[in-house]
C-alpha cells in the first residue's frame, strides 16, 4: 500500500498545529516572544537528539564519516540557539515582568530535551533527574539514555579499538555515573593530536567533538548572559537560583581530556 501523501505543504508540515501550539496567559505584546523562542528551541534540541544518537550508532560500528557529518550537524544546530538568545534579548525587563507571573512554576530547567542532551554527551547529573520525577515515560527515556554508553564514552570506546590505552574506562561495566577525568585518555589524545596525518580520522573526530563543545558553551554562556540581562539576579520561575546556578553551569565540561591535551601539546 502507498502511503498517502500529504495534500499541501501546510498539511505535510501540520502547520496547523505548530502555529496553533502558541497560547499566550496575558494581554503582554512580548509574551508571544517567549513562547515562540521556547518552542523552537526545543524543536532544534529534538533535532540535537536524533542527531547525536545516529552519530553514536555509527561510532559503534566503526563508520566514522557519517558521524563527522552529524556531529557537524550538532554543531550547526546550537549556532541556531544560540541566535535565539539574540532575539529573545530584545525583550526588557519590564516587559518580561507584564507576564512572568503567568508562568506559574515553570522553568526551562524542566526541559527533558535538554537532560537529555546532557546525558548523551556525558554530563551525567543525577541530581536533575528529579525535576522530572513527575514524568514516568520521561523518567524512564533518561534512565534508557543512562544505562547506555554516551557520546565520549563511544569515542574512547573507538580509541580502546584503534590500539589505544584508555585506561579505567576500558573497565567500565555502568555507565549512570559521571566518569572522571582519566590521565591516560590524556595520553591517547595527546598521540593523536601529534601526529594528526598518522591518524587523520581519530584526530577528525576530536575535532567534531570539540567543535560540539564550543558551541555548546556559548549556548550556556548566552543563556546566563540572557537571563542576567531581563531577571537580573532573582530567582528563576521554578525555584531555581537562576544566574548563580547557570554560571556554575559554565564551569562544566562534557570531554575534559580534549581540552586538557591543548595544554600540554
Amino acid at each position: 500500500m502507498v502511503p498517502e501523501r500529504p495534500e499541501s505543504y501546510g498539511s505535510y508540515l501540520h502547520l496547523d498545529r505548530i502555529l496553533g501550539a502558541q497560547a499566550p496567559l496575558s494581554d503582554a505584546h512580548d509574551e508571544l516572544l517567549f513562547i515562540i523562542q521556547h518552542q523552537t528551541s526545543e524543536l532544534w534540541m529534538k533535532l540535537a537528539i536524533h542527531e547525536i544518537r545516529s552519530a553514536m550508532g555509527e561510532l559503534r560500528a566503526d563508520r566514522l564519516e557519517p558521524a563527522f557529518k552529524m556531529l557537524t550537524r550538532v554543531a550547526r544546530i546550537f549556532e541556531q540557539l544560540n541566535g535565539a538568545w539574540d532575539v529573545l534579548r530584545t525583550m526588557t525587563p519590564s516587559e518580561y515582568t507584564q507576564f512572568r507571573d503567568c508562568l506559574g512554576q515553570t522553568s526551562g530547567f524542566q526541559s527533558w530535551q535538554y537532560r537529555a542532551i546532557e546525558y548523551l554527551a556525558g554530563n551525567r547529573n543525577l541530581g536533575m533527574l528529579g525535576l522530572h520525577a513527575e514524568r514516568p515515560q520521561v523518567m524512564a527515556d533518561l534512565e534508557a539514555i543512562l544505562a547506555e554508553p554516551s557520546l565520549y564514552d563511544e569515542a574512547l570506546l573507538l580509541l580502546a579499538r584503534n590500539g589505544f590505552d584508555i585506561g579505567e574506562d576500558a573497565q567500565r561495566s555502568t555507565w549512570r555515573e559521571a566518569r572522571r577525568e582519566n590521565e591516560t585518555v590524556v595520553a591517547a589524545w595527546r598521540r593523536i593530536y601529534a601526529a594528526p596525518t598518522k591518524y587523520w580520522m581519530l584526530y577528525e573526530l576530536a575535532e567534531k567533538l570539540v567543535d560540539f563543545e564550543d558551541y555548546f558553551r556559548r549556548w550556556r554562556f548566552n543563556h546566563v548572559t540572557t537571563v542576567e540581562r531581563i531577571i537580573g539576579m532573582k530567582r528563576g520561575t521554578g525555584g531555581t537560583s537562576g544566574v548563580a546556578y547557570l554560571r556554575r553551569m559554565l564551569e562544566v565540561v562534557l570531554f575534559p581530556e580534549l581540552w586538557t591535551v591543548r595544554t600540554d601539546l
